[in-house]
């Protein structure tokens, strides 16, 4: 008598009953492996593997984490790299957020034992980061920040803004349709290429609830240009409202065109938005520098409820702002040299495997919206570029230039070497088996 195979594909309850799985279960959740074993069972009965496999293949087809993101290596050359996360987050940072996970203080005093201000310690190095700021408050993004502001001080009123400044960034999102959508009404003034500050004072007036300079992070305007400074429109009378979009508190002579809080403060600004998750190297938030009496207005605000951020975005805002600096910078200011040295060990080992690598001058990136157009000179590790989707499960993502696959190292720290060795050298070894 011949007996159906998919009658031998063990019972669920049994193959949970292996101890890997049942371990998994309690780091994974039971979900997971449930649904590990469910595909596994399935394989089996479809012939694909044996019914005794059913265990291992579950096992092998579990996940480190819970969590559905995969760290990668970022070696575009690009900074901050919007779809890879923007910036990393330093050690400081990332052990604080562990630390906040659990329960923390967020709205509690201590010495008191009654309701404390939240996030106090992320304001206070805000404020320290940032001298010129009177005041300082966080909210989720710089979108947040923006919808906040319009929302609280130009409801129903008008925003003046340059029509050179009505910009889109990624994924089709456009300033313009996020200010109007707080029912503020906008007031364009100047041409694409040329706003004086004559323009925006003729169209000041009883309804103007602020004006708004826009830094258009992610493209330039050159030829034939105009734009008004903010000093040029501090004595308009009404408040002006810049977003200098990357984060930059200070200047940094790495990026001398590229707006700070703290230049745009002096010059009379009465609010600056900003993104945490860009220059500044620290989790995704938005932040508001200014006046305090404006800020305590966008504070009191109904809307702040809904765009507050969570105790792990405080953690690790205050511990980037506090602590050692954090990897943006140090990939911003990274040694040209010291990038060619790694570059030229790397692909000198690569090579010794019988990988066809060499060494290669690059042009990294701000990225993320910043310093449009400024190219930083880097090294990187070149490669056929038909190692691109092997590198790419690997969880190493380069680009492909003229050919050729570059991993880029300035946006690839010293630390992140060790990973690049095992993907290239892990890649490598199935090609050359496949050649012999």
């Amino acid at each position: 008598m011949v007996v159906d195979p998919r009658r031998l594909v063990p019972r669920t309850d049994a193959v949970l009953a292996d101890p890997r799985l049942a371990a998994a279960a309690g780091r994974l959740g039971p979900a997971i492996v449930r649904s590990a074993v469910a595909a596994a069972r399935q394989r089996a009965r479809d012939g694909e593997i044996p019914p005794g496999d059913v265990p291992d293949t579950a096992v092998a087809a579990l996940p480190e984490r819970a969590c559905g993101l995969h760290p990668v290596v970022n070696a575009t050359g690009v900074l901050l790299h919007t779809n890879l996360g923007r910036a990393p987050l330093s050690a400081a940072a990332r052990d604080a957020v562990a630390a906040a996970a659990g329960c923390v203080d967020v709205e509690y005093d201590l010495a008191t034992g009654r309701r404390g201000p939240r996030g106090r310690g992320a304001l206070d190095a805000l404020r320290a980061a940032c001298p010129a700021a009177g005041a300082a408050q966080v909210v989720n993004n710089n979108a947040a920040a923006l919808a906040l502001a319009a929302t609280a001080l130009a409801a129903g009123r008008e925003i003046v803004i340059g029509r050179g400044e009505l910009v889109e960034i990624g994924d089709g999102f456009r300033l313009p349709d996020l200010l109007a959508s707080t029912g503020a009404r906008l007031r364009e003034v100047g041409t694409t290429n040329r706003t004086t500050a004559a323009d925006y004072a003729g169209a000041v007036g009883a309804e103007t609830g602020f004006i708004m300079k826009v830094h258009p992070s992610n493209f330039r305007i050159e030829g034939f240009t105009a734009a008004a400074d903010v000093a040029d429109l501090v004595p308009l009378g009404v408040p002006v409202v810049v977003d200098i979009g990357s984060g930059l508190l200070a200047p940094d002579p790495a990026l001398p065109d590229e707006p700070d809080a703290a230049s745009v403060l002096a010059a009379g600004a009465a609010l600056v938005t900003a993104s945490g998750d860009k220059l500044l190297g620290g989790p995704q938030a938005g932040l508001l520098l200014g006046e305090p009496g404006i800020v305590e207005r966008l504070r009191r605000h109904p809307l702040y409820r809904a765009l507050r951020v969570d105790k792990m975005t405080l953690a690790a805002l205050e511990a980037t702002l506090r602590g050692p600096r954090p990897p943006v910078t140090r990939m911003l200011h990274a040694d040209v040299a010291g990038l060619r040295e790694r570059a030229e060990a790397l692909a000198g080992e690569f090579r010794a495997h019988g990988v066809d690598a060499r060494a290669a001058d690059s042009t990294a990136a701000v990225g993320g919206g910043g310093a449009p157009g400024v190219g930083l000179p880097s090294a990187a590790v070149s490669l056929p570029s038909s190692c691109e989707p092997a590198l790419r499960a690997r969880g190493v993502i380069g680009r492909v230039e003229d050919g050729r696959l570059l991993l880029d190292l300035r946006s690839a720290g010293p630390a992140a070497d060790g990973a690049l060795r095992e993907a290239v050298l892990g890649a490598a070894a199935p090609a050359a088996r496949e050649g012999n």
